[in-house]
């Protein structure tokens, strides 16, 4: 007789018959054995990329922004479509950890600690861009509501791009608590393996004296509980509050109130599939196919299709509310999107964000790991694309036409988007190496339901 506690048919999450050391060992390996060759060539290739970005960079802030493709009309660009686009991709790692624990799914243990670090790092990148945009990055703590002797003036909390520093900084804060509280246990048991005194010394500062008793575990779990129920509003809050850069100003294609849970679900969206993508490369690189199974990475493309249908929905409720609200400047403003100079763009990102995600309703194709490679990189380049749709096309028309003017990024914005491309890479594979990928405390808490070898003995116990 199968388990009373669960349905017969769901698959084991951990495949191969794995026991508790197996997991531990298989967790170890990455970070205590010898980086491979994959990884050097990877991680060589992000390294070059990061520093062609940091001379940009450096570049950017020495000479001015107007090494930029900017004018007039296009005061913001390339930039801030980098800093949302890096914000959404952050979105992931605290959904997937906090919504889904509180939800209790087993499938987020073995992916949610690469989400959680992902988010860290993309969030770094995202910060990057409002201190470069300041042109003068020194007087970067004039955000802060500092008294007027450290800063010629106080900050104006009108502005939604003040909003940004504060939403950005608590989602970081909240993010590495979280992150770290999971890794306690992983760090403990990093340092027990370690043969290096050295190894040992950092392992059991990083740690915070993790002995493992039941005291431990009580903690861990009211922490982790906690941490979840304080990061999932700030799930929902952070793309809102980037969503009213836009929504609070009265630029046609801007000023519209569906932007908050649209950006939201858009960042969802890019967020699960830049997860799908470095789970993809992970568990091929750490050979982790017995804990990242196929079910997990089917599991997130249904994500991807919900979140893609949501964000087609609030682009065809765009379009219905600018023709239905009567206001001509708005009309033409998603006319213009459809059919004028960056119409390729908007075509471009109708394809990858509505079209290729329906792809997922077929159970063939969302099982295959290629395909869900494939779609995930299309994604993130359409929510690329989005972002530039809705920035740039809705102000290089204005009201004059006499200010009708084009956009075209320099080599100075391409190297340092793809800079900071380059330092997202080199971060996540630093961690890989010093860090468990996978939560292995978590992943033996639900051995005993979702691993192969337990489900077998217990399907086969005629006393069950």
């Amino acid at each position: 007789m199968a388990s009373h506690y669960e349905a017969p048919i769901r698959k084991p999450l951990v495949t191969g018959d794995k026991s508790y050391h197996d997991v531990t060992v298989d967790i170890a390996r990455p970070v205590e054995g010898k980086a491979n060759r994959l990884w050097w060539i990877v991680f060589s290739i992000s390294l070059v990329a990061f520093l062609w970005g940091l001379g940009s960079m450096i570049y950017t802030v020495s000479v001015g922004i107007g090494t930029w493709g900017l004018n007039k009309t296009i005061g913001w660009a390339w930039d801030i479509t980098n800093f949302v686009w890096w914000v959404g991709i952050g979105h992931a790692g605290t959904l997937i950890s906090a919504v889904l624990l509180l939800f209790r799914q087993k499938w987020r243990m073995a992916v949610n600690r690469s989400a959680e670090a992902m988010t860290i790092f993309s969030v770094v990148q995202a910060g990057l861009f409002p201190i470069i945009h300041m042109g003068r990055p020194w007087l970067a703590y004039w955000v802060m509501p500092i008294p007027n002797q450290f800063g010629s003036l106080w900050v104006n909390f009108n502005s939604p791009l003040l909003w940004d520093v504060f939403a950005i900084s608590t989602y970081l804060s909240v993010s590495l608590v979280f992150w770290w509280t999971g890794l306690l246990p992983d760090f403990a048991m990093l340092r027990d393996r370690a043969v290096k005194p050295f190894q040992k010394k950092i392992y059991s500062l990083v740690s915070f004296g993790w002995s493992g008793r039941a005291k431990d575990w009580q903690r861990f779990e009211e922490v982790s509980l906690v941490l979840a129920g304080l990061a999932t509003p700030l799930v929902l809050s952070v793309h809102t509050i980037v969503s009213f850069d836009f929504a609070t100003s009265v630029i046609p294609g801007w000023h519209t109130t569906i932007f908050p849970p649209y950006f939201v679900a858009g960042a969802i969206f890019s967020g699960f599939a830049m997860v799908n993508t470095l789970l993809i490369i992970m568990r091929k690189v750490c050979n982790f196919e017995d804990y990242i199974t196929i079910q997990h990475i089917e599991l997130m493309n249904i994500v991807i299709m919900i979140t893609g249908s949501i964000v087609g929905c609030a682009y065809i409720t765009e379009l219905f509310v600018a023709w239905y609200s009567g206001v001509e400047y708005e009309q033409y403003a998603f006319l213009n999107r459809a059919t004028g100079p960056y119409a390729w763009a908007y075509w471009l990102m109708m394809g990858c964000n509505v079209f290729s995600p329906q792809f997922m309703w077929f159970k063939k194709l969302r099982r295959s790991i290629m395909f869900s490679f494939i779609i995930s990189l299309v994604v993130n380049v359409g929510m690329w694309f989005e972002r530039f749709v809705i920035i740039v096309t809705s102000l290089h028309r204005d009201y004059l036409p006499s200010s009708w003017t084009m956009f075209s990024p320099t080599f100075v914005d391409i190297g340092i988007y793809i800079g900071t491309i380059g330092f997202f890479f080199v971060l996540f594979l630093l961690y890989a190496r010093t860090f468990p990928v996978i939560a292995q405390a978590e992943v033996k808490s639900i051995l005993k339901s979702s691993g192969e070898k337990y489900k077998k003995l217990r399907d086969n116990d005629p006393n069950h």
